[in-house]
């Protein structure tokens, strides 16, 4: 008997449908029937659309596309043909997916690192390690590990060094704060997870920018949290302050999420005023800020005497209505999987408190890493930093590389596709391309079986969002850059003529 986990309404699927509509592009006329087959398909394919989720009626899908009941009874024949679709008489029709096919996922997951050989990956915003900065970190903690080697190894609120390093790095930051303010996670992620635990139960309103990070919306979404978006600034100037002041007032949500320091993933940067103004305009609707500094360190070109703005938190230092989100992951490497929360010391108790229910602690070695990172050369003394730390010289190989990438990549994208949008961001990891008038997601799907591999826009969007834009991070450089977009200019090629729906592609060779 099949089973489904959920059903998708004929007026939820009409609105996700309507972006692949409306950005498809293609000068080849695409039967109705075989369009509306299409864009069901790269819905699951996306993660939008859940495996095994029962689909509207052909009345009513019919009836809310304002199109005829034999195109969706044809569209749904070409779903069962192609192997995305499952019917049964008198039970209906779930979505599936053809034999060998990976489960899809609204996320970003990377590809594993043997994939290399033969998929470019523009899915993952993150650097290599800097080197030898990482490696002589580890020696140093495998030194400081035996005295708790005889403990039993588990930190639920993250090692007393590592909270001293961080409130430390803080204070320099001109952001007074305690140990007891810091909360050490299993990376950012798992910040953002705890956090939502406490403060935004399923039910709850969490506002959020407009587009966001793909990987916190679906961990909110998946939460139980109702999202209402607030759209960005017009380019890369941060917020549109008034439309975040109407949605604290009138929808009340309980928290928010925001990304102040090179946003992922169009790159803006939100100035002080505006981050001055966020910070009261939420303590006024009594909502909890949770503001993101993964990206913080990454200021590839600072203007002379335009300094970066002061956190988020230092218009909230008590940590009351701001929560900082921080993470090892952009600043020096992934696989360190060590994050941390900063907030008021209450916050971080009842946060430690619940972690029992959770990973009850951060791997120890890591930590002791990070916290060389801090400490290790920075001529701290009596709680003072001298901003030669291992920790900001490996941030500067980081910021070296990104530039180099950045290069490389918008110099591809000039000569390869002239006709995509973007402003070069000055800082962060990712460029935020508009597609000119073909639709991302179709893209991504030729992209894959020609060997790059990009997120769609419609993933870091609310209800199919941002169906003309692709996220480009800055992690390959000079030939691979190149390939890279010559793979991407030939699926924008195969969208626009119609021809990106199946059949097998030939891959190019990276040069």
């Amino acid at each position: 008997m099949a089973q489904w986990t959920s059903a998708v309404g004929a007026p939820q699927l009409a609105r996700l449908l309507s972006s692949h509509r409306s950005e498809a592009g293609g000068a080849r006329r695409t039967p109705a029937y075989r369009a509306l087959a299409d864009g069901v398909r790269l819905l699951v394919l996306e993660g939008r659309v859940p495996v095994a989720a029962r689909l509207p009626a052909e009345r009513e899908l019919a009836a809310a596309l304002s199109v005829s009941r034999t195109t969706v009874a044809a569209a749904y024949e070409a779903l069962r043909g192609d192997g995305f679709l499952a019917s049964r008489r008198g039970a209906g029709s779930w979505t599936a997916l053809p034999a060998g096919n990976p489960l899809p996922s609204g996320g970003l997951a990377p590809l594993p690192p043997d994939a290399a050989g033969t998929m470019i990956d523009l899915g993952c915003a993150a650097l290599p390690a800097p080197e030898p900065w990482l490696t002589r970190a580890f020696q140093g903690a495998l030194a400081d590990l035996p005295p708790y080697a005889h403990t039993h190894g588990d930190y639920p609120a993250g090692l007393p060094v590592l909270r001293q390093a961080l409130a430390d790095r803080y204070t320099a930051r001109g952001v007074p704060t305690m140990p007891e303010q810091i909360m050490i996670t299993t990376g950012a992620m798992g910040a953002v997870a705890a956090i939502r635990a406490l403060f935004a139960p399923r039910g709850e309103r969490v506002a959020v920018e407009h587009p966001s990070y793909a990987n916190v919306l679906r961990l909110l979404s998946e939460g139980g949290a109702r999202l209402v978006p607030v759209a960005m600034g017009e380019g890369l100037t941060g917020w549109d302050l008034p439309a975040w002041r109407r949605v604290l007032r009138d929808a009340a949500p309980r928290m928010a999420y925001v990304v102040a320091d090179f946003h992922n993933p169009t790159g803006a940067l939100a100035g002080e005023e505006q981050r001055r103004e966020l910070v009261a305009a939420a303590r006024a609707a009594g909502t909890v800020l949770v503001a993101d500094e993964t990206m913080a360190g990454l200021d590839l070109d600072a203007p002379p005497g335009k300094p970066m703005p002061r956190p988020v938190s230092a218009f909230d230092p008590g940590g009351s209505t701001v929560v900082t989100v921080g993470s090892a992951s952009k600043a020096i490497w992934a696989g360190l999987r060590i994050g941390w929360i900063r907030a008021a010391p209450e916050t971080i108790r009842s946060l430690v408190a619940a972690r029992v229910y959770a990973d009850l602690g951060s791997p120890v070695l890591e930590q002791l890493a990070v916290a060389r990172l801090l400490v290790e050369g920075s001529g701290r003394s009596g709680g003072q930093e001298g901003g030669d730390s291992g920790w900001d010289r490996a941030m500067e190989v980081h910021r070296e590389r990104a530039r180099e990438n950045r290069a490389a990549l918008t110099g591809a994208l000039r000569e390869h596709l002239p006709d995509w949008g973007f402003t070069v961001p000055r800082g962060g990891l990712t460029l935020w391309a508009r597609t000119g008038d073909l639709s991302g997601s179709r893209i991504a799907e030729a992209g894959e079986r020609l060997g790059v591999r990009v997120p769609s826009g419609p993933r870091f969007g609310v209800d199919g969002a941002f169906e003309g834009y692709v996220r480009l991070p800055f992690t390959v450089s000079g030939p691979v850059a190149a390939e890279a977009a010559a793979r991407l200019a030939a699926a924008a090629r195969l969208v626009a003529d119609g021809r990106s729906a199946g059949g097998d592609i030939p891959r190019s060779s990276v040069a």
